[in-house]
């Protein structure tokens, strides 16, 4: 049977007659504030990226698509620094879940923006591999949460990232709670 690990691959899962396959932090956002770039489910012209537990660090594994180019054969830096900002936060909203004792799929939701995101680029990052971000909390402060992120091809980091991530106001969640349409149809761009 075919399953999928923290990481997001498929393997296969021998002896069980059913896969009981986890749901990433991304998974757990309210609908209305899934649209994100990075780590929106629902943009559909998204990375999507899927963050999960991996003992006590956050695991994420992306594989880069020919367009993400900066030169021939290697990752642009922007889809890097997207990739450290989006599992961070993720990160930090896991993070402060587990602080409070609660599951992700209870309410009210936890939702962090980033307030601070600095990377350092390592070594340029080849595009054809697959890329592995894990992340550790360094800090949990009230309403903010310092992540620490390394970004890594064939096991050599390529980018370090330190976030400061904020948790969301409770008035942009209110989306979540059905007082607003999506951000689309606000904007007017669909029906």
């Amino acid at each position: 049977m075919l399953c999928y690990n923290e990481a997001g691959a498929e393997r296969l899962i021998k002896g069980e007659d059913r896969c009981m396959a986890r749901k990433a932090f991304q998974d757990y956002y309210p609908d209305d504030v899934s649209y994100c770039y990075g780590c929106g489910r629902l943009n559909e012209h998204g990375l999507q990226i899927k963050s999960y537990w991996d003992g006590e660090e956050a695991v994420c594994t992306f594989q880069p698509r020919s367009y993400h180019l900066a030169i021939p054969g290697y990752v642009y830096g922007g889809l890097i620094a997207s990739l450290i900002d989006c599992h961070s936060t993720g990160t930090a909203a896991a993070a402060a879940y587990r602080a409070q004792g609660r599951a992700m799929d209870t309410d009210p939701p936890l939702r962090f923006v980033t307030a601070s995101l600095h990377v350092d680029y390592v070594r340029p990052t080849p595009i054809e591999e697959p890329l592995e971000l894990r992340s550790q909390v360094k800090e949990i402060k009230g309403r903010k949460v310092a992540i620490s992120t390394t970004l890594s091809a064939r096991g050599e980091v390529c980018a370090r990232g330190e976030v400061v991530a904020v948790q969301m106001p409770d008035h942009l969640l209110r989306t979540s709670r059905g007082e607003h349409k999506n951000p689309s149809e606000q904007a007017g761009l669909i029906a």
